[in-house]
Protein backbone atom coordinates (compact mmCIF):
# COMPACT_ATOMS: atom_id res chain seq x y z
CA UNK A 1 0.00 0.00 0.00
CA UNK A 2 1.31 3.42 -0.94
CA UNK A 3 1.34 5.63 2.16
CA UNK A 4 -0.48 8.94 1.98
CA UNK A 5 -0.06 11.61 4.63
CA UNK A 6 -2.54 14.46 4.30
CA UNK A 7 -1.59 18.02 5.14
CA UNK A 8 -4.01 17.98 8.08
CA UNK A 9 -2.63 14.73 9.49
CA UNK A 10 0.96 15.97 9.19
CA UNK A 11 0.08 19.23 10.93
CA UNK A 12 -1.55 17.40 13.85
CA UNK A 13 1.27 14.88 14.09
CA UNK A 14 3.93 17.61 14.03
CA UNK A 15 2.15 19.51 16.79
CA UNK A 16 2.00 16.36 18.92
CA UNK A 17 5.66 15.50 18.37
CA UNK A 18 6.65 19.05 19.19
CA UNK A 19 4.65 19.14 22.44
CA UNK A 20 6.04 15.77 23.53
CA UNK A 21 9.61 16.88 22.79
CA UNK A 22 10.27 14.14 20.26
CA UNK A 23 13.10 15.98 18.54
CA UNK A 24 16.86 15.47 18.20
CA UNK A 25 17.75 17.23 21.46
CA UNK A 26 14.80 15.77 23.35
CA UNK A 27 15.74 12.19 22.47
CA UNK A 28 19.35 12.67 23.56
CA UNK A 29 18.23 14.29 26.81
CA UNK A 30 15.82 11.44 27.53
CA UNK A 31 18.27 8.66 26.77
CA UNK A 32 21.56 10.17 27.88
CA UNK A 33 24.67 10.18 25.76
CA UNK A 34 25.68 6.57 26.41
CA UNK A 35 22.30 4.98 25.69
CA UNK A 36 21.86 7.20 22.63
CA UNK A 37 25.25 6.14 21.28
CA UNK A 38 24.43 2.48 21.99
CA UNK A 39 21.16 2.79 20.09
CA UNK A 40 23.08 4.20 17.14
CA UNK A 41 25.24 1.06 17.22
CA UNK A 42 22.18 -1.16 17.09
CA UNK A 43 22.21 -1.96 20.83
CA UNK A 44 18.70 -1.18 22.11
CA UNK A 45 18.82 -2.43 25.70
CA UNK A 46 20.34 0.74 27.26
CA UNK A 47 17.60 2.76 25.54
CA UNK A 48 14.94 0.44 26.96
CA UNK A 49 16.37 0.92 30.46
CA UNK A 50 16.26 4.70 30.00
CA UNK A 51 12.60 4.74 28.90
CA UNK A 52 10.73 2.94 31.67
CA UNK A 53 8.73 5.88 32.99
CA UNK A 54 5.84 5.43 30.54
CA UNK A 55 5.94 9.08 29.46
CA UNK A 56 4.82 10.11 26.00
CA UNK A 57 8.40 10.75 24.91
CA UNK A 58 9.58 7.40 26.27
CA UNK A 59 6.73 5.66 24.45
CA UNK A 60 7.60 7.27 21.11
CA UNK A 61 11.27 6.38 21.54
CA UNK A 62 10.31 2.76 22.20
CA UNK A 63 7.93 2.70 19.26
CA UNK A 64 9.99 4.35 16.56
CA UNK A 65 13.63 4.19 17.64
CA UNK A 66 13.90 0.96 19.62
CA UNK A 67 11.24 -0.84 17.57
CA UNK A 68 9.34 -2.34 20.52
CA UNK A 69 5.65 -3.07 20.81
CA UNK A 70 3.85 -0.89 23.34
CA UNK A 71 0.35 -1.11 24.85
CA UNK A 72 -2.23 0.39 22.50
CA UNK A 73 -3.57 2.74 25.18
CA UNK A 74 -0.02 3.99 25.77
CA UNK A 75 0.47 4.68 22.06
CA UNK A 76 -2.86 6.56 21.94
CA UNK A 77 -1.81 8.68 24.92
CA UNK A 78 1.60 9.47 23.44
CA UNK A 79 0.05 10.55 20.14
CA UNK A 80 -2.79 12.51 21.69
CA UNK A 81 -4.44 14.60 19.01
CA UNK A 82 -3.65 12.10 16.25
CA UNK A 83 -6.47 9.86 15.05
CA UNK A 84 -5.33 6.24 15.62
CA UNK A 85 -7.34 5.02 12.62
CA UNK A 86 -5.64 7.57 10.38
CA UNK A 87 -2.23 6.68 11.82
CA UNK A 88 -2.95 3.07 10.90
CA UNK A 89 -4.22 4.03 7.44
CA UNK A 90 -1.01 5.88 6.63
CA UNK A 91 1.00 2.85 7.72
CA UNK A 92 2.70 4.82 10.46
CA UNK A 93 1.39 2.48 13.19
CA UNK A 94 0.19 -1.11 13.25
CA UNK A 95 -2.31 -2.14 15.90
CA UNK A 96 -2.43 -5.81 16.83
CA UNK A 97 -4.85 -6.57 19.63
CA UNK A 98 -3.88 -4.57 22.67
CA UNK A 99 -0.42 -3.60 21.35
CA UNK A 100 0.91 -1.15 18.80
CA UNK A 101 4.15 -1.08 16.87
CA UNK A 102 5.74 1.15 14.27
CA UNK A 103 4.86 0.50 10.65
CA UNK A 104 7.22 3.19 9.37
CA UNK A 105 10.41 4.77 10.62
CA UNK A 106 9.72 8.19 12.11
CA UNK A 107 12.77 9.72 13.71
CA UNK A 108 14.12 13.12 14.69
CA UNK A 109 17.13 14.32 12.77
CA UNK A 110 18.95 17.55 13.41
CA UNK A 111 21.77 19.86 12.51
CA UNK A 112 23.35 22.76 14.36
CA UNK A 113 20.36 24.97 13.52
CA UNK A 114 17.51 22.75 14.64
CA UNK A 115 15.64 19.47 14.26
CA UNK A 116 13.46 17.80 11.65
CA UNK A 117 11.45 14.57 11.42
CA UNK A 118 12.17 12.03 8.70
CA UNK A 119 9.74 9.35 7.49
CA UNK A 120 11.12 6.19 5.88
CA UNK A 121 10.63 2.44 5.86
CA UNK A 122 11.71 0.27 8.76
CA UNK A 123 15.10 -1.35 8.31
CA UNK A 124 15.48 -5.12 8.10
CA UNK A 125 16.20 -5.49 11.81
CA UNK A 126 13.14 -3.57 12.96
CA UNK A 127 10.90 -5.09 10.31
CA UNK A 128 12.09 -8.56 11.24
CA UNK A 129 12.57 -9.53 7.59
CA UNK A 130 14.68 -8.55 4.56
CA UNK A 131 13.61 -5.24 3.08
CA UNK A 132 11.39 -5.10 0.01
CA UNK A 133 12.46 -4.10 -3.48
CA UNK A 134 10.82 -0.67 -3.11
CA UNK A 135 12.31 -0.08 0.35
CA UNK A 136 12.77 3.59 1.21
CA UNK A 137 16.01 3.95 3.09
CA UNK A 138 16.16 6.22 6.11
CA UNK A 139 19.05 8.29 7.36
CA UNK A 140 22.05 6.17 6.42
CA UNK A 141 25.80 6.66 6.32
CA UNK A 142 25.70 7.57 2.63
CA UNK A 143 23.12 10.34 3.07
CA UNK A 144 25.01 11.73 6.07
CA UNK A 145 28.27 11.68 4.12
CA UNK A 146 26.74 13.58 1.22
CA UNK A 147 25.18 16.11 3.58
CA UNK A 148 28.60 16.78 5.14
CA UNK A 149 30.26 17.05 1.74
CA UNK A 150 27.76 19.50 0.26
CA UNK A 151 28.58 23.17 -0.23
CA UNK A 152 26.23 25.26 1.93
CA UNK A 153 25.95 28.67 0.31
CA UNK A 154 22.78 30.65 -0.48
CA UNK A 155 21.28 29.65 -3.84
CA UNK A 156 18.06 30.42 -5.65
CA UNK A 157 17.17 26.96 -6.93
CA UNK A 158 18.31 23.50 -5.86
CA UNK A 159 17.55 20.07 -7.29
CA UNK A 160 17.65 17.00 -5.05
CA UNK A 161 17.97 14.28 -7.69
CA UNK A 162 16.84 10.92 -6.32
CA UNK A 163 15.56 12.35 -3.05
CA UNK A 164 14.76 9.06 -1.28
CA UNK A 165 13.25 10.01 2.08
CA UNK A 166 14.17 13.67 1.56
CA UNK A 167 17.22 14.13 3.80
CA UNK A 168 19.22 16.23 1.33
CA UNK A 169 16.25 18.50 0.69
CA UNK A 170 15.94 19.11 4.44
CA UNK A 171 19.51 20.37 4.56
CA UNK A 172 18.93 22.38 1.40
CA UNK A 173 16.05 24.21 3.09
CA UNK A 174 18.65 26.07 5.14
CA UNK A 175 20.21 27.79 2.13
CA UNK A 176 18.05 27.35 -0.99
CA UNK A 177 15.07 29.55 -1.90
CA UNK A 178 13.38 26.90 -4.07
CA UNK A 179 13.81 23.12 -3.88
CA UNK A 180 12.80 20.45 -6.38
CA UNK A 181 12.97 16.81 -5.30
CA UNK A 182 12.72 13.98 -7.83
CA UNK A 183 12.73 10.21 -7.67
CA UNK A 184 11.84 7.25 -9.86
CA UNK A 185 10.13 5.51 -6.95
CA UNK A 186 6.54 6.47 -6.22
CA UNK A 187 6.97 5.19 -2.67
CA UNK A 188 10.04 7.37 -2.14
CA UNK A 189 8.16 10.46 -3.21
CA UNK A 190 5.21 9.57 -0.96
CA UNK A 191 7.41 9.27 2.12
CA UNK A 192 9.58 12.25 1.16
CA UNK A 193 6.41 14.33 0.78
CA UNK A 194 5.39 13.24 4.28
CA UNK A 195 8.81 14.33 5.55
CA UNK A 196 8.43 17.73 3.89
CA UNK A 197 4.87 18.25 5.17
CA UNK A 198 5.80 17.28 8.72
CA UNK A 199 8.50 19.92 8.69
CA UNK A 200 6.39 22.61 7.05
CA UNK A 201 8.54 22.76 3.91
CA UNK A 202 7.29 23.72 0.46
CA UNK A 203 9.22 21.37 -1.84
CA UNK A 204 8.28 20.67 -5.43
CA UNK A 205 8.27 16.91 -6.14
CA UNK A 206 8.40 15.21 -9.53
CA UNK A 207 8.56 11.55 -10.46
CA UNK A 208 10.67 10.13 -13.26
CA UNK A 209 13.92 8.53 -14.32
CA UNK A 210 17.17 10.39 -13.76
CA UNK A 211 17.01 13.88 -15.33
CA UNK A 212 13.73 13.35 -17.22
CA UNK A 213 11.49 15.15 -14.68
CA UNK A 214 13.51 18.37 -15.03
CA UNK A 215 14.31 18.27 -18.73
CA UNK A 216 14.98 21.77 -20.05
CA UNK A 217 15.40 23.29 -16.59
CA UNK A 218 18.54 24.68 -14.93
CA UNK A 219 19.44 24.86 -11.25
CA UNK A 220 21.95 26.80 -9.19
CA UNK A 221 22.81 23.67 -7.23
CA UNK A 222 22.18 19.95 -7.65
CA UNK A 223 22.73 17.26 -5.01
CA UNK A 224 22.38 13.58 -5.75
CA UNK A 225 22.67 10.38 -3.76
CA UNK A 226 22.14 7.97 -6.66
CA UNK A 227 21.76 4.18 -6.58
CA UNK A 228 25.54 3.83 -6.85
CA UNK A 229 26.06 0.16 -5.96
CA UNK A 230 28.09 -1.45 -8.73
CA UNK A 231 27.72 -4.92 -10.17
CA UNK A 232 25.52 -6.82 -12.63
CA UNK A 233 22.72 -4.84 -14.32
CA UNK A 234 19.85 -5.77 -12.03
CA UNK A 235 17.52 -4.07 -9.56
CA UNK A 236 17.05 -5.91 -6.28
CA UNK A 237 16.44 -2.72 -4.28
CA UNK A 238 15.54 0.60 -5.89
CA UNK A 239 17.35 2.65 -3.24
CA UNK A 240 20.75 1.26 -4.25
CA UNK A 241 20.49 -0.57 -7.62
CA UNK A 242 20.15 1.35 -10.88
CA UNK A 243 19.68 -1.49 -13.34
CA UNK A 244 22.81 -0.31 -15.13
CA UNK A 245 25.97 -2.37 -15.27
CA UNK A 246 29.05 -1.54 -13.22
CA UNK A 247 29.50 2.14 -12.43
CA UNK A 248 27.29 3.33 -15.28
CA UNK A 249 24.86 5.00 -12.84
CA UNK A 250 27.58 7.26 -11.44
CA UNK A 251 28.82 7.96 -14.96
CA UNK A 252 25.29 8.85 -16.09
CA UNK A 253 24.85 11.43 -13.33
CA UNK A 254 28.27 12.99 -13.89
CA UNK A 255 27.61 13.23 -17.63
CA UNK A 256 24.12 14.65 -17.10
CA UNK A 257 24.85 17.26 -14.44
CA UNK A 258 26.30 19.93 -16.76
CA UNK A 259 23.03 19.89 -18.70
CA UNK A 260 20.94 20.94 -15.66
CA UNK A 261 23.35 23.40 -14.03
CA UNK A 262 22.86 27.12 -14.47
CA UNK A 263 26.01 29.12 -15.32
CA UNK A 264 28.24 28.89 -12.26
CA UNK A 265 25.98 26.23 -10.76
CA UNK A 266 27.44 23.49 -8.58
CA UNK A 267 26.53 19.80 -8.64
CA UNK A 268 27.58 17.28 -6.00
CA UNK A 269 27.02 13.56 -5.70
CA UNK A 270 28.15 10.38 -4.08
CA UNK A 271 29.62 8.03 -6.63
CA UNK A 272 31.29 4.66 -7.07
CA UNK A 273 33.78 3.65 -9.72
CA UNK A 274 35.41 0.44 -10.79
CA UNK A 275 39.06 -0.27 -10.25
CA UNK A 276 39.86 -2.52 -13.18
CA UNK A 277 43.06 -4.42 -13.72
CA UNK A 278 45.52 -2.24 -15.65
CA UNK A 279 43.31 0.89 -15.55
CA UNK A 280 43.85 4.07 -13.52
CA UNK A 281 40.71 5.07 -11.64
CA UNK A 282 41.36 8.77 -12.26
CA UNK A 283 41.44 8.25 -16.01
CA UNK A 284 38.22 6.30 -15.77
CA UNK A 285 36.20 8.93 -13.93
CA UNK A 286 37.56 11.92 -15.83
CA UNK A 287 36.47 10.15 -19.00
CA UNK A 288 32.89 10.81 -17.90
CA UNK A 289 33.37 14.57 -18.20
CA UNK A 290 32.80 16.78 -21.24
CA UNK A 291 35.92 18.14 -22.93
CA UNK A 292 35.27 21.61 -21.53
CA UNK A 293 32.82 23.69 -19.57
CA UNK A 294 33.18 22.24 -16.06
CA UNK A 295 35.46 22.28 -13.07
CA UNK A 296 35.52 18.86 -11.43
CA UNK A 297 36.86 17.57 -8.14
CA UNK A 298 36.80 13.80 -7.61
CA UNK A 299 37.55 12.66 -4.06
CA UNK A 300 38.14 8.97 -3.39
CA UNK A 301 37.34 8.16 0.24
CA UNK A 302 37.52 4.37 0.18
CA UNK A 303 38.37 1.36 -1.96
CA UNK A 304 36.83 -2.04 -1.20
CA UNK A 305 38.00 -5.35 -2.56
CA UNK A 306 35.20 -7.29 -4.33
CA UNK A 307 34.48 -9.94 -1.68
CA UNK A 308 34.15 -7.39 1.12
CA UNK A 309 32.05 -5.13 -1.09
CA UNK A 310 29.57 -7.88 -1.90
CA UNK A 311 29.29 -9.06 1.71
CA UNK A 312 28.73 -5.52 2.97
CA UNK A 313 25.83 -4.85 0.61
CA UNK A 314 24.22 -8.23 1.22
CA UNK A 315 24.16 -7.55 4.96
CA UNK A 316 22.90 -4.02 4.30
CA UNK A 317 19.75 -5.54 2.83
CA UNK A 318 19.35 -7.97 5.72
CA UNK A 319 20.60 -10.99 3.77
CA UNK A 320 22.90 -13.43 5.52
CA UNK A 321 25.83 -14.11 3.16
CA UNK A 322 25.87 -17.67 4.55
CA UNK A 323 22.28 -18.38 3.51
CA UNK A 324 21.34 -20.05 0.24
CA UNK A 325 20.01 -16.75 -1.09
CA UNK A 326 23.13 -14.88 0.03
CA UNK A 327 25.48 -17.46 -1.47
CA UNK A 328 23.68 -17.41 -4.83
CA UNK A 329 23.69 -13.61 -5.04
CA UNK A 330 27.32 -13.36 -3.91
CA UNK A 331 28.40 -15.93 -6.49
CA UNK A 332 26.68 -14.12 -9.38
CA UNK A 333 28.06 -10.78 -8.19
CA UNK A 334 31.65 -12.04 -7.89
CA UNK A 335 31.38 -13.79 -11.27
CA UNK A 336 30.51 -10.44 -12.81
CA UNK A 337 33.47 -8.76 -11.12
CA UNK A 338 35.81 -11.50 -12.38
CA UNK A 339 34.45 -11.29 -15.93
CA UNK A 340 35.04 -7.52 -15.98
CA UNK A 341 38.53 -7.56 -14.42
CA UNK A 342 37.32 -5.67 -11.35
CA UNK A 343 39.89 -5.67 -8.56
CA UNK A 344 38.24 -3.06 -6.36
CA UNK A 345 35.42 -0.55 -6.02
CA UNK A 346 36.18 3.07 -5.26
CA UNK A 347 33.74 5.31 -3.43
CA UNK A 348 33.71 9.03 -2.90
CA UNK A 349 32.38 12.44 -3.82
CA UNK A 350 32.19 14.41 -7.04
CA UNK A 351 31.88 18.19 -7.19
CA UNK A 352 31.20 19.90 -10.52
CA UNK A 353 30.80 23.55 -11.46
CA UNK A 354 29.45 24.80 -14.77
CA UNK A 355 32.03 27.26 -16.13
CA UNK A 356 30.86 27.69 -19.70
CA UNK A 357 34.26 27.09 -21.27
CA UNK A 358 37.19 26.68 -18.89
CA UNK A 359 37.97 23.39 -17.20
CA UNK A 360 39.97 22.34 -14.16
CA UNK A 361 39.90 18.70 -13.10
CA UNK A 362 41.45 17.12 -10.02
CA UNK A 363 41.32 13.56 -8.70
CA UNK A 364 42.36 13.23 -5.09
CA UNK A 365 42.81 10.13 -2.97
CA UNK A 366 41.63 11.02 0.55
CA UNK A 367 41.50 7.64 2.23
CA UNK A 368 43.34 8.95 5.28
CA UNK A 369 41.42 10.12 8.33
CA UNK A 370 40.50 13.80 8.48
CA UNK A 371 37.91 15.97 10.14
CA UNK A 372 34.61 16.27 8.34
CA UNK A 373 32.70 18.09 7.02
CA UNK A 374 34.15 18.18 3.52
CA UNK A 375 31.57 20.67 2.22
CA UNK A 376 33.45 23.84 3.21
CA UNK A 377 36.59 22.46 1.56
CA UNK A 378 34.68 21.71 -1.65
CA UNK A 379 33.48 25.30 -1.79
CA UNK A 380 36.96 26.60 -0.97
CA UNK A 381 38.47 24.41 -3.70
CA UNK A 382 36.10 25.94 -6.24
CA UNK A 383 37.02 29.44 -4.99
CA UNK A 384 40.75 28.76 -5.28
CA UNK A 385 40.42 27.29 -8.76
CA UNK A 386 38.39 30.33 -9.86
CA UNK A 387 40.99 32.69 -8.40
CA UNK A 388 43.83 30.91 -10.18
CA UNK A 389 41.91 31.05 -13.45
CA UNK A 390 41.38 34.79 -13.07
CA UNK A 391 45.06 35.31 -12.19
CA UNK A 392 46.77 32.86 -14.53
CA UNK A 393 49.12 35.52 -15.90
CA UNK A 394 52.56 35.06 -14.24
CA UNK A 395 52.84 38.80 -13.75
CA UNK A 396 49.66 38.86 -11.68
CA UNK A 397 50.82 35.92 -9.55
CA UNK A 398 54.15 37.61 -8.93
CA UNK A 399 52.41 40.83 -7.91
CA UNK A 400 50.24 39.03 -5.34
CA UNK A 401 51.08 38.98 -1.64
CA UNK A 402 50.24 35.48 -0.40
CA UNK A 403 49.60 34.24 3.12
CA UNK A 404 50.52 30.89 4.61
CA UNK A 405 47.50 29.87 6.77
CA UNK A 406 48.17 29.19 10.42
CA UNK A 407 46.81 25.67 9.90
CA UNK A 408 49.78 24.76 7.68
CA UNK A 409 52.62 23.20 9.64
CA UNK A 410 56.04 21.90 8.65
CA UNK A 411 56.97 18.35 9.60
CA UNK A 412 60.51 17.00 9.54
CA UNK A 413 61.45 13.35 9.87
CA UNK A 414 65.09 12.55 10.56
CA UNK A 415 67.16 9.57 11.59
CA UNK A 416 70.27 9.51 13.77
CA UNK A 417 73.60 8.85 12.14
CA UNK A 418 77.31 9.02 12.76
CA UNK A 419 77.32 12.77 12.16
CA UNK A 420 74.03 13.58 13.91
CA UNK A 421 70.50 13.75 12.61
CA UNK A 422 69.95 13.17 8.90
CA UNK A 423 66.69 14.53 7.45
CA UNK A 424 64.63 11.95 5.59
CA UNK A 425 61.42 13.85 4.85
CA UNK A 426 60.35 17.48 4.91
CA UNK A 427 56.59 17.73 4.60
CA UNK A 428 53.93 20.44 4.61
CA UNK A 429 50.74 19.43 6.37
CA UNK A 430 47.40 21.18 6.55
CA UNK A 431 45.92 20.43 9.94
CA UNK A 432 42.40 21.46 8.90
CA UNK A 433 40.04 20.38 6.15
CA UNK A 434 41.15 17.22 4.34
CA UNK A 435 44.58 17.26 5.97
CA UNK A 436 46.60 17.68 2.80
CA UNK A 437 50.24 16.62 2.96
CA UNK A 438 52.95 17.50 0.49
CA UNK A 439 56.66 16.87 0.55
CA UNK A 440 58.76 19.95 0.02
CA UNK A 441 62.31 21.32 0.01
CA UNK A 442 64.32 24.05 1.66
CA UNK A 443 63.49 26.78 -0.86
CA UNK A 444 59.71 26.23 -0.70
CA UNK A 445 59.91 26.06 3.09
CA UNK A 446 61.68 29.42 3.15
CA UNK A 447 59.17 30.87 0.68
CA UNK A 448 56.17 29.92 2.80
CA UNK A 449 57.85 31.30 5.91
CA UNK A 450 57.99 34.67 4.17
CA UNK A 451 54.40 34.65 2.91
CA UNK A 452 52.67 36.84 5.47
CA UNK A 453 50.40 38.82 3.17
CA UNK A 454 52.70 41.84 2.93
CA UNK A 455 55.45 41.22 0.37
CA UNK A 456 54.58 40.36 -3.26
CA UNK A 457 55.56 36.88 -4.42
CA UNK A 458 57.98 38.27 -7.02
CA UNK A 459 59.95 40.17 -4.40
CA UNK A 460 60.14 37.12 -2.12
CA UNK A 461 61.43 34.95 -4.96
CA UNK A 462 64.07 37.57 -5.84
CA UNK A 463 65.24 37.61 -2.22
CA UNK A 464 65.40 33.80 -2.13
CA UNK A 465 67.36 33.69 -5.39
CA UNK A 466 69.90 36.20 -4.10
CA UNK A 467 70.24 34.41 -0.75
CA UNK A 468 71.04 31.11 -2.50
CA UNK A 469 73.11 32.52 -5.34
CA UNK A 470 70.61 31.43 -8.00
CA UNK A 471 69.34 33.24 -11.11
CA UNK A 472 66.04 34.96 -10.32
CA UNK A 473 64.40 33.90 -13.59
CA UNK A 474 65.19 30.26 -12.91
CA UNK A 475 63.78 30.43 -9.39
CA UNK A 476 60.61 32.12 -10.65
CA UNK A 477 60.14 29.56 -13.41
CA UNK A 478 60.53 26.68 -10.97
CA UNK A 479 58.42 28.26 -8.23
CA UNK A 480 55.26 29.28 -10.11
CA UNK A 481 53.91 25.75 -10.70
CA UNK A 482 54.60 24.93 -7.05
CA UNK A 483 52.76 28.07 -5.93
CA UNK A 484 49.75 27.17 -8.11
CA UNK A 485 49.62 23.70 -6.54
CA UNK A 486 49.93 25.11 -3.03
CA UNK A 487 47.09 27.56 -3.69
CA UNK A 488 44.93 24.78 -5.14
CA UNK A 489 45.34 22.81 -1.92
CA UNK A 490 44.82 25.77 0.39
CA UNK A 491 48.39 25.83 1.71
CA UNK A 492 49.01 29.29 0.30
CA UNK A 493 46.26 31.88 -0.09
CA UNK A 494 45.94 35.27 -1.79
CA UNK A 495 44.64 38.08 0.37
CA UNK A 496 41.03 37.94 -0.87
CA UNK A 497 40.78 34.22 0.01
CA UNK A 498 42.78 34.20 3.24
Amino acid sequence: MLPHFSDEFCARLADTLRVVGYDADGVVAALGDQAHAALGRGEPEPARRATTDGSALATLIRLFLVGDRVPTRQAHAALKGVDPAEAAATGLLRFEGDTARAGLDLRPYGDEDGSWWVVADLDAEQAGAPVGADHVLGIGHASLSLARATVRRPVGSLLDLGTGCGVQALHASRHADRITATDLSERCLALASATFRLNGLDVETARGSWFDPVAGRRFDQVVCNPPFVVGPPRVDYVYRDSGLAGDDASALVVRGLPGVLAPGGVGQLLASWLHRRGEDWAERVTGWLPDEGVDAWFVQRDVAEPAMYVGTWLRDAGIDPRSAEGSAKASAWLDWFDANDVVGVGFGFVTLRATGADTEVACEDLRHAFDDPLGPEAGAWLDRVAWLRANDDPARLLATAFTTPSTVVLERVAEPGAEGWSELVRRLHRTDGPGWQQETDELVTALLAGCRGQVPLGDLLALLAAAHGLPTDAVVQAALPVVVDLVTHGMLLPGDLA
